[in-house]
């Protein structure tokens, strides 16, 4: 039962075909390179999510371990910023917090100096499953970027970039929590 083949997707080429078909006003070359990215996100993210498992931790996990260490030594948020942070709700960042705690990869602690602010502070489990993500992520990236040459490379990133900042620009509150989402 499980072992029979779903359906296939299309290929870049049969879905813009597709799309030309339907709609007439579509630019092939803008659909090819959206397509193309959303196609690589979410095949990195399968990608990710089967790398952070085999360490027993979830890409969700994951996340707010990243969060943590970009936050910078001694790597501590608070819960609501955290959310924010990941755009949750705060009741899903106090399920996702109490996992972790339980796991061991965080602690939950009242601020000494504040005590109606809770601090979440990275463990050194924590720290370490982090680093071996990351070990991990960086073979997989280089093997998916072994066809490009370190010029392509630079363009290839350059342009993303570029991309990037236009929607952040468009769109300044895309990296967290959509209000109109709420």
């Amino acid at each position: 039962m499980g072992d029979t083949p779903g359906p296939t997707e299309p290929t870049l080429e049969e879905q813009i075909a597709a799309y030309q078909r339907e709609f007439q006003g579509l630019d092939p070359q803008v659909e090819k390179i959206v397509s193309a990215l959303g196609r690589l996100n979410r095949r990195m993210n399968v990608a990710y999510g089967r790398q952070t498992a085999t360490l027993g931790i979830s890409n969700a996990e994951w996340e707010v371990l990243k969060a943590l260490v970009l936050s910078g030594a001694p790597y501590q948020m608070g819960p609501g910023d955290l959310a924010k942070r990941l755009g949750l709700t705060p009741a899903a960042m106090t399920h996702r917090i109490d996992r972790m705690v339980s796991e061991g990869l965080v602690t939950r602690e009242r601020d000494e100096n504040n005590r109606v602010r809770v601090i979440v502070e990275l463990t050194a489990e924590g720290r370490e499953k982090w680093l071996e993500a990351m070990r991990l992520a960086t073979v997989f990236e280089d093997d998916l970027l072994q066809d490009l040459t370190p010029v392509e490379r630079g363009v290839l990133g350059e342009v993303l970039t570029r991309l990037l900042r236009r929607v952040e620009h468009a769109q300044p509150d895309a990296g967290g929590r959509l209000t109109d989402l709420d």
